[in-house]
């Protein structure tokens, strides 16, 4: 069976517009398959961010699995790209590093409740522990995944 269901993600401590080699600097959500395509691109310095992004969830002999034109599928794996970059005075974003908030570690419980409750919620920082924009593999518990109901 498969619902629909919304990923929100809830994203503080920002590293700021500029850093070491990079002014400018922006986060986006990036679509599947296409890096140039980005959802709402927000300032490196905003207070805060967030995202919600419309997906499909279905049960699977493996679980709950999320698919959506904003989720990843490489090797088998599920993750969302945050695509950090640089934008310059004619609004051109050019991407110098990525986060993957990966989908296949969040607790099955919890995803099952998110097919069913409509929302899943990932909230994380996204400055890393050298004050830089966060990068790589992003799991908890550098971000905590939690269901809850939509409205």
């Amino acid at each position: 069976m498969m619902a629909g269901m919304r990923i929100r993600i809830d994203a503080v401590d920002l590293p700021g517009r500029t850093g070491p080699s990079h002014a400018g600097i922006h986060v986006a959500v990036q679509r599947r398959d296409r890096p140039a395509e980005l959802l709402d691109p927000q300032p490196g310095d905003a207070a805060s961010a967030t995202w919600t992004l419309e997906c499909t969830a279905t049960a699977s002999p493996a679980g709950v699995e999320v698919k959506g034109p904003y989720v990843q599928d490489r090797l088998g794996r599920r993750f969302i790209y945050l695509s950090w970059g640089t934008v310059d005075d004619s609004g051109r974003f050019t991407m110098f590093r990525r986060a993957k908030l990966m989908l296949d570690v969040i607790p099955a419980d919890t995803l099952a409740a998110a097919a069913r409750d409509g929302l899943l919620v990932g909230r994380l920082g996204l400055t890393d522990h050298d004050g830089s924009p966060l990068c790589a593999r992003v799991e908890p518990p550098h971000i905590t995944w939690t269901a809850e109901p939509v409205g």
